[in-house]
């Protein structure tokens, strides 16, 4: 029979929190892939309502985000950008172009690429939400404070670099 005391004491006060003798692996809660989950989630129920009362699903408003910063921008790059996968991409610009707020325009020299713009509709609502969603910024940044916010973008972009660059010497 399996003792989980007799487990416990075999262990070190670290692999308590960050591994399971039985599984082999961290824990569930220890799964960085869920805690970035866990924390986008807590982050984007401060912005969902405010998206909800201007009828954007969270990746309409990605895409425009990314659009609003730059006038011109083709299909697979916004795509890489706003880390929508083409097919569910191709369906967000449809309803984006439907509703005005964005257009599409073909590349002449190349008829299978097509560029992507943001209208003057589409930046008019973007300048009526944004001022709302820095009022969210500025809620987190009270919750956890600006330096730990600043050093949670470092951290999260030092994370990025290095995995991508780990990756890089793989190949």
């Amino acid at each position: 029979m399996n003792n989980p005391s007799a487990n416990e004491e075999k262990m070190s006060g670290s692999d308590k929190e960050f591994g399971d003798p039985i599984l082999g692996m961290r824990t569930f809660t220890h799964s960085l892939p869920m805690a970035l989950l866990s924390s986008r989630e807590a982050v984007m129920r401060k912005f969902r309502p405010l998206l909800r009362k201007y009828e954007l699903t969270e990746q309409q408003w990605r895409v425009l985000r990314a659009l609003i910063e730059t006038n011109n921008i083709e299909v697979t790059e916004l795509a890489r950008q706003s880390f929508i996968l083409s097919p569910s991409l191709s369906r967000i610009l449809q309803n984006l172009i439907s509703r005005r707020l964005i257009t599409r325009h073909v590349v002449a020299s190349d008829q299978r690429r097509s560029h992507i713009s943001i209208t003057p509709k589409g930046r008019t609502l973007f300048r009526t939400i944004a001022p709302q969603s820095e009022n969210q910024y500025q809620h987190i940044e009270s919750a956890i404070g600006r330096d730990k916010l600043n050093q949670l973008y470092d951290l999260l972009a030092e994370l990025e670099a290095s995995l991508r660059s780990a990756d890089l010497t793989q190949q």
